[in-house]
């Protein structure tokens, strides 16, 4: 029982280790690649649209339209749409008096924000009004820089990626430990693995707003059919499969609002998670079989397929086998119980200790590398950077939750709109890269 305890702890050690080595080439090219400064150069200026999926969002809704009519872009390729989702507040007539062209939608039985945005592009197509080259995807509480659009133009005029994500910051980064942890995250998707997926040319992963698909990539695909409880992760990854190419621009800044109420963070989570599992469910075994596809596309679909994996399943799985064996060896001659309980006790204690430890190097070093990005005092900083991996620990149980319950979409409340507070550091973002 022992050397069977013992040949297991080493081979899921050795296998998680070997899987996820690729992301320290990631760290080490977010840490030494410099944000180069770009020559001058003339980029035709498209014609874009705004989709905007908001379900009772009255409160905060009016602040992003506003930030998005203040963009240093013309007005008039740039048109803002806004879906009132199942509202039951005034979300719709806000948006119309903040100069948005808004569309009702009311379907209980198709929930979802991919449903919303599916519906209007349907609705646009309908009307004839889908010659738009981009369309950009926002969630209601966010609040972009003024220079947002036109830095993703420059990279959209390369006409290489089918959509393009952008660098995501916080409304309310400092508000708790809990929207320091989603905040500290973040950035971390973007200093250490889109930017280094940028570098390398492999497809980047879009992250639920703050994003362009191309219009040739939305007429392509009839719409937005990608309907899971993560459609943007489904999405990049029928990218990956596709060999098309999600770019990243980090001059391209916004502040997102995150949820500081642990029953709330709880529920998006939960979603999150389950949302996983499905793309785990619908495309593991074609992102293994364009895993051994040559060139960029084969490395993109497993840099997509350890980015969906339940590695943090498998590790609880890896725990529970072992905490069995513990009681098991009860029944063991008192020596063999005793080097049962040394290896399955030690493997316990180093894995949650390399969890944590792993997390305390990148939330330290995201926090030092994106130090002056982040609006707070120094000791707060210290602070959130120690609470980091507590947060990240809290998704033990919400991934376990997920993989047994059933999960619906649910909305998230967001406070009142605190996009003034951002601007400073927005265009600090945008003038210190």
């Amino acid at each position: 029982m022992y050397e069977l305890t013992k040949a297991f702890n080493y081979t899921i050690a050795i296998l998680l280790t070997l899987f996820y080595l690729y992301q320290i080439g990631y760290l080490i090219i977010g840490l030494v690649e410099k944000h180069r400064k770009e020559k001058p150069a003339d980029h035709k200026l498209h014609r874009y649209a705004v989709i905007i999926s908001a379900r009772n969002e009255a409160n905060v809704i009016g602040g992003l339209i506003q930030s998005l009519r203040e963009q240093n872009y013309p007005r008039e390729l740039l048109d803002i749409y806004v879906i009132a989702d199942n509202c039951t507040d005034n979300t719709a007539r806000v948006a119309e008096m903040a100069g948005a062209i808004v569309y009702r939608r009311f379907n209980k039985r198709l929930v979802g924000k991919g449903y919303a945005m599916d519906y209007l592009f349907s609705q646009l197509r309908n009307e004839g009004k889908e010659d738009y080259e981009g369309y950009f995807v926002f969630d209601a509480d966010n609040y972009v820089d003024p220079n947002f659009v036109r830095e993703m133009n420059k990279v959209f005029d390369t006409g290489k990626y089918a959509a393009i994500t952008s660098y995501r910051n916080s409304k309310n980064f400092g508000a708790n430990w809990i929207s320091a942890g989603y905040g500290l995250w973040f950035l971390r998707e973007a200093r250490f693995l889109n930017f280094p997926r940028m570098k390398m040319g492999i497809s980047c992963a879009i992250s639920g707003t703050g994003f362009l698909v191309s219009g040739k990539t939305i007429r392509e695909n009839g719409g937005w059919p990608y309907h899971l409880l993560t459609e943007d992760i489904e999405f990049s990854v029928n990218c990956a499969l596709k060999g098309q190419t999600i770019g990243y621009c980090d001059k391209a800044v916004i502040y997102d609002e995150q949820p500081i109420d642990f029953k709330q963070s709880w529920d998006q989570r939960l979603r999150w998670s389950k949302g996983f599992y499905q793309v785990d469910y619908n495309y593991s075994l074609a992102l293994i079989k364009g895993c051994f596809t040559p060139s960029r596309k084969g490395f993109s679909c497993y840099d997509m397929f350890m980015t969906v994996a339940p590695g943090m399943l498998l590790t609880m799985s890896a725990i529970l086998i072992n905490a069995l064996a513990l009681f098991a060896c009860l029944t063991e001659p008192p020596y063999m119980a005793r080097l049962v309980f040394l290896e399955s006790a030690g493997f316990i204690f180093r894995t949650i200790a390399a969890f944590y430890l792993g997390l305390l190097m990148y939330g330290t070093i995201t926090m030092i590398s994106e130090w002056k990005n982040i609006d707070l005092t120094a000791s707060k900083k210290l602070l959130y950077t120690f609470t980091f991996p507590l947060f990240m620990f809290t998704y033990i149980p919400i991934s376990t939750c997920a993989l047994v319950r059933k999960v619906e979409w649910k909305p998230i409340y967001h406070g009142s709109d605190q996009g003034s507070l951002v601007r400073s550091g927005a265009r600090k973002k945008a003038t210190s890269i």
